[in-house]
């Protein structure tokens, strides 16, 4: 039987009180300089009232190099600690796990200052590939930003590997064709990755959580990722001292979309992952059925993105068997009341479907 109340202890001894977490999801709350916005703390701080046991930032920028869209989070710069020193003191005050996910865009970092930074040149995409120093300068800028997360008293930080971004597009045999140390086979198209969580967790104490975010699969774009590589990179990744991975799913018990294959994703992860790391999922998961299936297929903890967002008090209300959270569409005057500001409304209606005023997006 499903309980999601039941504690998850993490390999450097921080503990969630349930197994419900909320998703890393873009708002575009936070100020133009990347501080974090009292709109945003709100929007962060109602889920930890409602029972969510780890609230995750949005992807934190943590060089300007990397920054991706407007209203973006950033942990680059000292200016950003005082924000989120008040993040990690409110959800602490609550008993809520605090984690700041770290992101850089590389080729869809749309607010870089020049050329994009990714694994290869694309004259296209206004792209050129990441040379050496250029990729030292990436760790450094990550393990820096841990150690600001650190100091402003949150859990840990998640390295965000998934969804496109830098670390996806070094991963993929299709984006990433170097020649060197970084390129080719899955040992060196995993590098930088490596590096950067080797370097977080080399300057970060021992009872700081550092986690990854990997997308384990193709779902949408082709990006040649295969569950047999991410396997590998999994292994190497516990071996570095992860104290959790998150994979980011279409479906979180769902199968790979692109593969002949057929097994759950999260089972076969969860067969080469050690036990004492905990597994997190994302995708698909709106009620408490979908909650019961993920955990079923080896999910330890359920990552909740979309419903959450009308649904503050999600973990609460997902152990009745019969409820399910309200469906988009949902009116502006309805997600101001669970703390969703205008601008995050503005960033939703983006979507077609998911606002109902009806007006046409700014």
């Amino acid at each position: 039987m499903m309980d999601l109340n039941a504690s998850v202890r993490l390999p450097c001894g921080v503990v969630l009180p349930g197994r419900t977490a909320l998703a890393p999801m873009t708002n575009r709350q936070s100020h133009a300089n990347g501080v974090l916005s009292d709109p945003e703390l709100e929007w962060l701080v109602r889920r930890a009232r409602g029972g969510f046991s780890l609230v995750s930032t949005c992807a934190a920028f943590v060089c300007e190099e990397g920054k991706a869209w407007k209203g973006q989070l950033g942990i680059a710069h000292e200016d950003h600690v005082p924000g989120l020193t008040r993040l990690g003191t409110a959800l602490g005050e609550l008993n809520t796990v605090s984690i700041v996910q770290l992101h850089h865009g590389g080729k869809r970092a749309s607010l870089a200052p020049g050329l994009r930074l990714s694994a290869m040149d694309d004259a296209e995409a206004s792209t050129r590939g990441a040379t050496l120093e250029d990729l030292d300068r990436v760790v450094e800028c990550f393990s820096d930003a841990a150690v600001r997360a650190e100091r402003a008293g949150l859990s840990g930080v998640e390295v965000h590997g998934a969804n496109g971004y830098l670390f996806t597009q070094f991963l993929s045999p299709v984006e990433n064709q170097r020649q060197d140390d970084y390129g080719g086979n899955l040992e060196n198209r995993a590098r930088l990755l490596l590096r950067v969580v080797r370097a977080i967790r080399s300057r970060v104490g021992a009872g700081f959580a550092v986690g990854v975010r990997l997308s384990p699969v193709d779902v949408r774009t082709r990006w040649g990722l295969t569950l047999d590589d991410t396997c590998q990179v999994v292994l190497a990744l516990a071996a570095d001292g992860i104290d959790f991975l998150h994979l980011s799913l279409a479906d979180a018990a769902g199968s790979p979309p692109f593969e002949d294959e057929q097994r759950p994703v999260a089972s076969v992860i969860r067969g080469v992952l050690p036990r004492s790391i905990p597994l997190l999922a994302a995708g698909g998961i709106w009620s408490g059925m979908e909650a019961a299936q993920a955990m079923g297929a080896g999910v330890d903890v359920v990552a909740v993105g979309t419903a959450a967002i009308p649904e503050p008090d999600w973990p609460r209300l997902a152990a009745q068997e019969s409820w399910t959270p309200a469906s988009p569409p949902w009116t502006p005057a309805g997600l101001e009341r669970v703390s969703v500001s205008p601008d995050f409304v503005e960033y939703l209606r983006l979507f077609p479907g998911l606002v109902t005023d009806g007006r046409p997006p700014r």
